[in-house]
């Protein structure tokens, strides 16, 4: 065999085996060690370094290098403990003299409280007490977040007589157990003075008006009026999205307890010195006095930070000097946990007869409550994905009585992908290009708002791989001419992104005397994997064995961590793993013995990764779907699906390409079955329940694929990017896009329901 190339390293320690062959190239670094055998062949270059041990015997074979753990598949390392059952949850984990609270909710839309009648609820079995505006300790509300974002009074329960959306907390009564806290809750009588609310939410509403949020709310450049004058086709399109919810398959659950003066909190979160910060601030106490901890979590997806029922908990365990557990049900989830706000979008598009864009406007408004401002930043997508001459884009918000919104999978990406890839698609319809060409020819080779050079965008090589696996040539171009006995057939793709940032984090990591290695860092495991990949980047950063590496996470008391959030935990966590194994190495002597309480060191990332802001930082990728629509009953069925993404390095392939797919089963979800409506009289959601509220279930989920091109970052010590969210991205569009292919009909408001499919096909 012959190996070619260039090593560079310091390798440490015992190699027995055989090498046959001839080896040209440089070696350079420091060999330690025994090599037992004898190496037969002829050796071409230059070795510049160190080589100490000793060669005997005879040795015949391959040349191998060390197995690395990154980029090879590994099931989960916690899997054994969650498919037993050993994996304890939040609202599950036992403590002694245990009480439990029950939020009640606000019954009106909007008004005052008159009156609370607790006493007959005191009488009650088991009943400990009732806290309301009456009687709970004072929060603070004027600060500042860790990330960046002032509270929403949501959760700042208890502090006035004020309801501003149906399902405000007014009250939390504690029992002995959760049956007799749920029925007294429901007991309580609450008086109203009621106020006329508006949940109405339109794009004509006069109150409107930009907001800027973590992206500025409106970006220009160019002559935009005139651009769109000069175009040879422009597309003038409106899109909506509906409100949706995330619904993690565990509920939101907190059980708060004073131990010796620090106040504990066994929790469900995405970053547990986040939630660390927030109770800090609220109830002005030392963050050393308090400790978070959320070993496991059953999926978050943006709405598991600071909430109610935690602040509830608090103050219940405060007063009572007991553990207080409160868990919301799946009904309180739907007011209290946060959402996806609906959209308006009007997209503008000024092309060349070559389908060349001159002309890019992207206007998005979205809802936000009356106590708290919250944007969904949808236009945001269209500053990174298409060069034109000129750009606009504005993101703007409606002030309604509803609860407010929050980050939900790929804020702003999700439906602002859906509206920007429905277009482009309808203008490759008017230009007669293909889509993917379209799309293809408007690629920038710098941020077409920033300015700033992309630290890789491999777009083009996603839509080359995925077009080749989808038959994507073989695609007729025609809308409604391909048939499966009553079904229509249709084909559509989209691109997606999604920015790739890292958060500063600590780690630190214990050698043992027993030759493993503890790392401990706040990170949160929301299902994503988490664990199992810092276990891979710690056994590569420290080059031994991953059954040598013991990950310990979720608590606050390791220190500061960025959340598990905005596609950043793993790159952000891994980052910090990396920096404290660089030094722990440097720091272990070859054969030195290791004392009984280890040797530990710590890394702060927080300069680390500052730099990145001077590049645009992206995860590309292509979606591609078939469908089939019945025009009969207007049912659509998604065939199959793939998607092609340029997402960094994969650390663990098992875990990422089950992100990705749950992604795109999202984005299914999203096309067709999400919606979540409001009544305009209570000012409620209707079907406040998993019933009532569809999500794509087995039957609904085709031949689904997910894979990745090369694409490392260079920046990044292990080349990560992020996956957590650009899997949802663009899915829906592609669905979209599939209907109108299928049918020749365009849908513009999602879900495509049935009756949806059926008047416009009566239309047409």
């Amino acid at each position: 065999m012959t190996t070619t190339g260039t090593t560079t390293g310091t390798t440490t320690g015992t190699t027995t085996g055989t090498t046959t062959g001839t080896t040209t190239g440089t070696t350079t670094g420091t060999t330690t060690g025994t090599t037992t055998g004898t190496t037969t062949g002829t050796t071409t270059g230059t070795t510049t370094g160190t080589t100490t041990g000793t060669t005997t015997g005879t040795t015949t074979g391959p040349a191998t290098a060390a197995v690395r753990a990154v980029g090879t598949a590994h099931v989960r390392v916690e899997g054994r403990e969650k498919v037993t059952g050993a994996a304890r949850y939040a609202g599950e984990i036992p403590f002694a003299g245990l009480a439990h609270g029950w939020l009640a909710l606000s019954t009106v839309a909007r008004g005052r409280i008159r009156a609370i009648g607790t006493e007959a609820v005191l009488a009650m079995p088991g009943v400990l007490t009732v806290l309301h505006h009456g009687n709970a300790p004072h929060l603070e509300t004027d600060y500042v977040g860790v990330l960046g974002t002032r509270p929403d009074p949501t959760c700042a329960v208890f502090q006035h007589d004020r309801v501003p959306h149906l399902g405000w907390p007014v009250a939390l009564v504690v029992a002995e157990t959760p049956e007799q806290a749920r029925e007294a809750a429901e007991a309580l009588v609450v008086d109203y003075e009621p106020q006329p609310h508006d949940v109405d939410f339109t794009a004509g509403h006069p109150d409107a008006y930009p907001l800027d949020g973590h992206l500025p709310a409106v970006t220009d450049k160019g002559d935009l009026e005139a651009r769109l004058a000069a175009s040879a086709v422009v597309l003038d399109v409106e899109y909506t999205t509906p409100e949706e919810h995330h619904h993690p398959m565990e509920p939101h659950a907190a059980t708060a307890r004073w131990d010796d003066g620090v106040l504990e909190l066994t929790d469900s979160n995405q970053g547990a010195t986040w939630v660390v910060s927030e109770l800090a601030n609220l109830f002005s106490l030392d963050p050393a006095s308090l400790r978070v901890r959320s070993e496991h979590v059953g999926g978050g997806f943006g709405s598991k930070g600071v909430r109610a029922h935690q602040v509830a908990a608090v103050m219940a365990a405060t007063a009572l000097r007991r553990p207080i557990r409160v868990v919301l049900t799946r009904r309180q989830m739907f007011t209290l946990a946060g959402h996806r706000s609906p959209t308006v979008q009007r997209i503008r598009l000024g092309a060349d007869a070559d389908g060349r864009l001159r002309a890019l406007d992207h206007r998005s408004l979205s809802r936000t409550s009356t106590v708290y401002e919250f944007v969904e930043p949808s236009a945001g997508v269209a500053r990174v994905m298409y060069e034109a001459d000129a750009h606009h884009t504005e993101n703007r918000v409606v002030r309604l009585d509803v609860p407010s919104p929050t980050w939900m999978r790929a804020p702003g990406e999700a439906p602002g992908a859906f509206a920007l890839e429905a277009a482009l698609d309808e203008l490759a319809e008017k230009c007669g290009i293909d889509p993917i060409e379209l799309r293809l020819r408007n690629e920038p080779d710098r941020g077409p708002v920033s300015g700033l050079p992309f630290a890789g965008r491999n777009l083009r090589a996603c839509f080359e791989e995925g077009a080749r696996r989808f038959g994507w040539a073989g695609r007729d171009p025609r809308p409604g001419v391909r048939r499966d006995g009553r079904w229509l057939l249709g084909t559509g793709t989209a691109a997606a992104s999604f920015p790739a940032g890292a958060g500063p984090s600590t780690a630190t990591i214990t050698a043992e005397a027993d030759g493993g290695f503890t790392v401990r860092i706040g990170a949160a495991d929301i299902g994503t994997g988490a664990r199992t990949a810092l276990t891979l980047v710690a056994a590569d950063a420290l080059d031994v064995p991953t059954d040598r590496i013991r990950v310990r996470i979720g608590d606050s008391a390791f220190g500061p961590a960025m959340i598990a959030g905005g596609s950043m935990g793993t790159r952000s966590w891994a980052w910090a793993v990396t920096a404290a194994a660089r030094e722990l190495r440097e720091r272990l002597v070859p054969g030195m013995d290791v004392p009984a309480q280890g040797i530990t060191v710590r890394s702060d990332t927080t300069d680390a990764v500052a730099a990145l802001a001077q590049k645009e930082r992206h995860s590309f990728g292509a979606q591609f779907a078939e469908v089939a629509v019945d025009p009969a009953t207007g049912e659509v069925r998604v065939r199959r699906m793939l998607g092609v993404f340029a997402a960094g390095r994969i650390v663990n392939p098992l875990t990422a390409r089950g992100q990705l797919t749950g992604g795109m089963i999202w984005g299914i979800s999203m096309a067709l079955h999400e919606e979540a409506a409001r009544d305009a009289s209570s000012g409620g959601p209707v079907g406040a329940d998993l019933a009532g509220y569809h999500v794509a279930t087995h039957a609904d989920v085709p031949h689904i694929e997910a894979d990745w091109v090369d694409d490392p970052d260079p920046d990044d010590p292990v080349g990560i990017k992020g996956i957590g969210e650009i899997g949802i991205v663009g899915a829906a569009a592609a669905v979209a896009n599939a209907v109108w292919h299928a049918t020749g009909v365009r849908h513009r408001s999602l879900p495509i329901r049935p009756d949806r499919v059926l008047t416009a096909g009566r239309g047409a």
